[in-house]
């Protein structure tokens, strides 16, 4: 819901304003809320991507290998997106944080960039434990 309100947000902001662009007055900051829901997008439909599988897939040559091995390969790479996505999550908190100690604002809007490290580091978690559902699917033979 979350990267739809910001696409939905992305898009109107871009028509309206390369609209008023034409009539001599475009918005203020909007290169800064694009920027800002550009990564709400990317950060809070990254989990859902990944639970329902709507990402890119190539398996040319994981279908030919025996069942074990397609399914140690997918508990290999889920374990290494988990451990990805940890490194990830808890880097954004601590960048988080800086920002917030720091009063790190963006220029036109002065709008605070904290929130948006801890939004994308909750959605690096998010991931984790869709990564860990996926693990315990193929460990139960319900997937690959």
């Amino acid at each position: 819901m979350v990267a739809g309100a910001a696409l939905l947000f992305l898009m109107a902001l871009t028509v309206l304003d390369v609209a008023l662009r034409g009539l001599r007055h475009p918005i203020v900051g909007t290169y800064e809320l694009v920027g800002y829901a550009g990564a709400l997008v990317i950060g809070f439909s990254l989990p859902l991507a990944a639970k329902s599988r709507s990402h890119i897939y190539v398996d040319v040559l994981v279908a030919r290998l025996p069942r074990v091995a397609r399914d140690s390969i997918a508990v290999l790479t889920r374990l290494l997106v988990l451990a990805l996505f940890v490194i990830i999550g808890w880097n954004l908190v601590k960048y988080g944080l800086d920002l917030r100690r720091n009063g790190e604002v963006s220029l036109t809007l002065q709008i605070p960039f904290y929130p948006f490290a801890f939004g994308l580091a909750l959605c690096s978690f998010v991931q984790c434990l869709v990564s860990v559902g996926e693990i315990v699917s193929i460990a139960g033979g319900q997937r690959e």
